[in-house]
């Protein structure tokens, strides 16, 4: 796994000495097809450099929380709309995610949307991807656009149950400000029935409980 790691890591500047080496091998009068598996491999090694891009890098430090080297492997890509549509997707979700950490939402935003729009390869992410969509169009104000956002990662699929439930959540909320209290209280039942263990998520729900019985519908 180590040594494919760097040749992923270091294939661009490989082939280019894979390539550097072809001509070399022609010029003291090797013909060209006994050079020609040496050309074929580094045309490999660029097209896979440019088009899936070094994100499987990405993984280890990912997990071990070593941001600064994840973005080191993101800016080592030169040219993202090269990359294979998938891929991309997952770029523009990974440079989100990490604006989003530095509360950078405007860059979260306009990242974001582009992996959206791309389509992700695993619906759960396009659906996280637009929840948090929803949750910063919520925060500006923007409520219809925040419902339209929120209803989509619904449709698409939430990862996990705490994040379902501060989707619920917040379309409860959106109804509970519409009057539209038959959906709201239908919106805390699914809230509630994702069973979230997360403090500032269970709290939300115990203070909606507080008032939500008394409203009608």
């Amino acid at each position: 796994m180590k040594f494919y790691n760097i040749i992923i890591k270091y294939r661009f500047w490989l082939s280019l000495v894979l390539i550097a080496g072809g001509v070399a091998l022609n010029t003291t009068g090797t013909g060209f097809w006994p050079t020609f598996p040496i050309y074929f491999i580094a045309l490999i090694g660029l097209l896979s450099h440019f088009f899936i891009g070094p994100l499987r890098l990405i993984q280890e430090p990912m997990e071990s929380g070593n941001i600064e080297e994840v973005e080191r492997i993101l800016n080592s890509i030169w040219f993202p709309n090269l990359l294979y549509k998938p891929v991309r997707s997952t770029y523009y979700t990974i440079k989100g995610n990490l604006a989003m950490m530095k509360q950078d939402f405007d860059s979260a935003e306009k990242h974001l949307k582009k992996s959206t729009d791309l389509g992700s390869p695993m619906p759960e992410a396009e659906g996280a991807n637009k929840l948090q969509l929803g949750m910063m169009a919520m925060q500006r104000g923007d409520l219809k656009q925040g419902e339209s956002y929120i209803r989509a990662a619904i449709r698409a699929g939430i990862p996990d149950k705490e994040s379902e439930a501060v989707a619920y959540l917040t379309m409860c909320q959106i109804f509970m400000n519409k009057r539209e209290f038959r959906a709201a209280k239908d919106f805390f039942r699914k809230a509630k029935a994702c069973k979230p263990t997360t403090k500032q998520v269970v709290d939300q729900i115990k203070e909606v409980e507080k008032y939500i019985s008394r409203v009608p519908g």
